[in-house]
C-alpha cells in the first residue's frame, strides 16, 4: 500500500519519538552514575553529529547553501540543537523524568503560537483543542503512572530549563521548515551541528574527554552511548526534515506527546510495569490531539480555498 505524503510525515515522527523516548532514560542512566555529565552529553552529541553529516555529505551530491539561509541554519543550529539540547540535559540532570515528560508537552503550544507569528498559521479551534487534548493525554499517562513513587521530585531549575527547552525546540522546527523543502536533511544537518559544535565545545570539550564513561571498562555503557549519538542524534535529526517537508511543525511537535507513552509501553514490554485502562485512555486522548490537529486547516487550504 503506497502511503501518502503526510501519511509518511507521521511515520517518521513517530520513529523519530520512538527513538527519542528511549534516549530519555538512557540519558538519566549516565547522569545518575556520574559516567557523563549533561554538558558532557551535549558537546558529544554535536560533535558527533557534526563530524556524521559532513562525512555524509561526501557521498551526496553537492548543493550550494545562500548566505541568508545559512544565517537561518546557524539560529536554526543554535537554538535546536545547542541550545535546546543543553537545556534538556541540564534539566534532566535536575528534575525527575516524570517532571521532565509532563513539561514537553508544552511543545506544540509553543510550536502553534510561533507558527502563528512567524509562519502566518492560523490558530483554529480544532488545533487548539488537540492540542489540549494532547497534552492532558500525556499528562494523565504520566501522573497516573507514577503518582505518589518515591524520588521523583523535580527540581524548579531544571522544570525551568526543561521548558525552554520545549520552546527553542518548537523554535527551530518553524523556523527550518521553510528550508526543508530547499535542501536535503543532510545539507541542513551538516552546517546546524557544526555551527552547534564549534559554539558548545569550548565550553564542554574538557566534561567530555574527561568523562569517567571512557576510563572503565564495562560493555553496556558504550553501547549506549552508541544508541545516542547513532540513533537519537544521528538518525532522528536526519530524519525531522523530511518529515518538515510533509507536516505542520505543530503536528511534528504533537508527538512530543508520545515520549511518556513509548517509555510506558517499554516499560510494560519489560515487566516493569502493567497495562491498564488508564494507559488506554491516555493513547486514545494522545492519538486523538494529534489527529484532530492534522486535521485542522493550515494557512496553504485556507488560501485554496479562498481562491476557488
Amino acid at each position: 500500500m503506497q502511503l501518502s505524503s503526510k501519511q509518511q510525515g507521521h511515520l517518521i515522527m513517530l520513529i523519530v519519538m520512538c527513538v527519542f523516548g528511549l534516549n530519555i532514560p538512557v540519558n538519566k542512566y549516565f547522569y545518575s552514575t556520574g559516567l557523563l555529565s549533561p554538558m558532557a552529553v551535549t558537546v558529544l552529541r554535536m560533535s558527533f553529529g557534526s563530524i556524521a553529516f559532513w562525512i555524509t555529505s561526501l557521498f551526496m551530491p553537492k548543493e550550494k547553501v545562500d548566505k541568508k539561509d545559512l544565517l537561518i541554519l546557524l539560529l536554526g543550529g543554535l537554538c535546536g540543537m545547542a541550545i535546546n539540547q543543553g537545556l534538556f540535559a541540564y534539566g534532566l540532570g535536575r528534575t525527575s523524568p516524570v517532571d521532565a515528560s509532563i513539561i514537553t508537552t508544552s511543545g506544540p503550544l509553543f510550536a502553534m503560537i510561533i507558527a502563528a507569528v512567524v509562519l502566518k498559521e492560523p490558530i483554529t479551534t480544532k488545533k487548539v483543542s488537540g492540542v489540549l487534548l494532547g497534552g492532558i493525554g500525556a499528562i494523565f499517562l504520566v501522573y497516573t503512572s507514577h503518582n505518589g513513587a518515591a524520588g521523583q521530585e523535580g527540581d524548579a531549575l531544571g522544570n525551568i530549563s526543561i521548558a525552554s527547552a520545549s520552546f527553542f525546540y518548537a523554535f527551530y522546527l518553524v523556523i527550518t521548515r521553510p528550508l526543508s523543502a530547499k535542501y536535503s536533511p543532510i545539507t541542513m544537518m551538516k552546517w546546524m551541528f557544526l555551527f552547534s559544535a564549534l559554539v558548545l565545545a569550548p565550553f564542554g570539550y574538557k566534561d567530555a574527554i574527561e568523562a569517567p564513561l571512557f576510563h572503565q571498562s564495562e560493555v553496556i555503557p558504550y553501547i549506549l552511548i552508541a544508541f545516542t549519538l547513532f540513533g537519537a542524534t544521528f538518525f532522528t535529526y536526519m530524519m525531522i526534515p523530511l518529515a518538515q517537508r510533509r507536516i505542520r511543525a505543530t503536528t511534528i511537535s504533537m508527538y512530543n506527546n508520545v515520549q511518556p507513552l513509548v517509555a510506558s509501553a517499554v516499560a510494560v514490554f519489560m515487566g516493569m510495569d502493567k497495562f491498564t485502562i488508564e494507559k488506554l485512555i491516555a493513547s486514545i486522548l494522545i492519538f486523538g490531539g494529534v489527529y484532530m490537529v492534522t486535521q485542522s486547516k493550515s494557512k496553504a487550504d485556507i488560501e485554496t480555498e479562498a481562491a476557488r
